[in-house]
């Protein structure tokens, strides 16, 4: 039972923090899970290649496909916890979790480890919806926003521990070591929620028909204004997926193999969890579409950045001074300045994207079409990553396949593969205001008749 405070008429209602165990054991879990995960995402096509023997393109394409999979799957596998209990799906998932990393760790061939990560897929898949789903029964209308700003700041803390860690253990363990961690984080997990998870009780009302749900896949693939949209918003995701589909490469490609994308990467949650509230206060009195679109012009603006390390070079030279205490690469300063643009970025769109999402949703049917808002970040996957295999094989290629005649020249021109998403960036965000002109338009025809 939920404690909740003693409220006078003129106190006005008090804030209660107080949450049952459930709810701080699914925290505790959900920490240990995005260790896990992002440790691994932020290494995943660096493994793939260096260690398993997938070239840029294999691992692009399979990097992607693993990211997809965990946003298609789980509506579907949120019907399937339904069915067998949350307690079972708990534990199925953090079961999964483990035996898929740790078979990623100790059987790095070709032939094993799309097993391993389709194993691991559907662990991360059927976790998702249990644990959000835990928070919205241990809670109620007086506390659940409070609950979710728990819960969604332990998510960020758990992504900056995982990549946090995985920098020194790449360096001092190998990349192997890595799975292993993330095999420890989901195998804690599961003795957590083994000992401490007591299962919650889904109504026959709640639970989704499998019918249901791909028949509100159907109305949103047959709905052209929602699936522009989502086509629209990809591009803002296909540039962040670029974190880990071409950073980690391109970073120690072209900076050194002591270079430390995974704290590089981490300025990226360091932003959001410092600005989203601010800015999301100081948009407050404008239209969701006005936040979104602000969000999409800014997004351009961090792949420029990141392609101009040669200008800041031809500055600088190799090493820059950082307050007289320490020097880095250009290439790393203009990456993090890049990264601070786009978690700026995020903090103007993910906040309004699901009410901007839901105003195109027909009336009375927002939350079937709710329930597949983020399909952007499935077609996003696919093709980010796949257009990372091949922008990195034309211009920062595999240092392993080049001789020692080709490295001195192979990555003069490894900044052009920004100017690419740069592109895409900018053509998303222009989209978006003709999308609003356009279904503005249309909309004020029909009042008119």
């Amino acid at each position: 039972m939920i404690l909740s405070s003693k409220v006078t008429e003129k106190e006005g209602p008090k804030l209660n923090w107080k949450f049952p165990r459930i709810f701080w054991t699914s925290n505790f879990a959900e920490l240990f899970e995005r260790a896990a995960y992002y440790a691994l995402f932020i290494t995943i096509t660096l493994y793939l290649t260096q260690v398993v023997g997938f070239n840029d393109i294999w691992a692009a394409w399979i990097s992607g496909g693993f990211s997809a999979g965990l946003y298609f799957l789980p509506t579907i596998s949120g019907a399937v916890a339904d069915r067998i209990g949350f307690r079972r799906a708990i534990m199925l998932a953090f079961s999964l979790l483990t035996i898929g990393y740790f078979s990623l760790g100790a059987f790095p061939y070709k032939s094993i480890v799309i097993p391993s990560l389709f194993v691991t897929m559907c662990g991360a898949a059927l976790i998702k919806p249990v644990l959000s789903g835990t928070v919205a029964k241990a809670t109620n209308k007086e506390n659940r926003a409070r609950a979710y700003s728990i819960f969604y700041g332990i998510v960020n803390i758990g992504s900056f521990l995982g990549k946090t860690f995985a920098y020194p253990l790449r360096i001092k363990l190998g990349l192997e070591a890595i799975n292993f961690f993330s095999a420890a984080m989901t195998l804690i997990a599961l003795i957590l929620v083994f000992f401490l998870y007591r299962n919650i009780e889904v109504s026959t009302a709640e639970v989704k028909k499998f019918r249901e749900i791909f028949r509100g896949m159907w109305k949103l693939i047959t709905n052209p204004r929602l699936i522009l949209l989502i086509i629209i918003i990809t591009g803002f995701w296909i540039i962040q997926y670029q974190l880990y589909a071409t950073m980690p490469k391109y970073v120690l490609r072209t900076v050194g193999k002591t270079a430390a994308p995974e704290w590089i990467a981490n300025v990226n949650p360091f932003i959001v969890m410092t600005c989203v509230v601010l800015i999301t206060h100081l948009m407050s009195k404008v239209k969701a579409i006005t936040s979104i679109t602000v969000g999409m012009f800014i997004m351009p603006v961090s792949a420029l950045c990141m392609a101009s390390s040669p200008l800041l070079q031809s500055i600088t030279g190799d090493k820059v001074p950082i307050l007289g205490l320490f020097t880095a690469h250009p290439i790393t300063i203009m990456m993090i300045i890049g990264i601070i643009f786009q978690g700026l970025a995020e903090c103007f769109i993910s906040p309004r994207y699901l009410e901007f999402f839901s105003l195109q949703a027909p009336k009375g049917e927002e939350g079937v079409y709710l329930g597949f808002s983020y399909f952007h970040s499935f077609i996003a996957s696919l093709t980010g990553f796949a257009i990372s295999g091949y922008l990195l094989t034309a211009y920062a290629p595999d240092p392993t396949t080049l001789t020692s005649e080709q490295l001195k020249t192979a990555y003069d021109h490894a900044y052009y593969i920004w100017y690419y998403f740069a592109a895409i960036g900018l053509t998303a965000a222009i989209a978006l205001v003709a999308y609003n002109s356009f279904f503005s338009y249309k909309d004020k025809q029909k009042e008119k008749l």
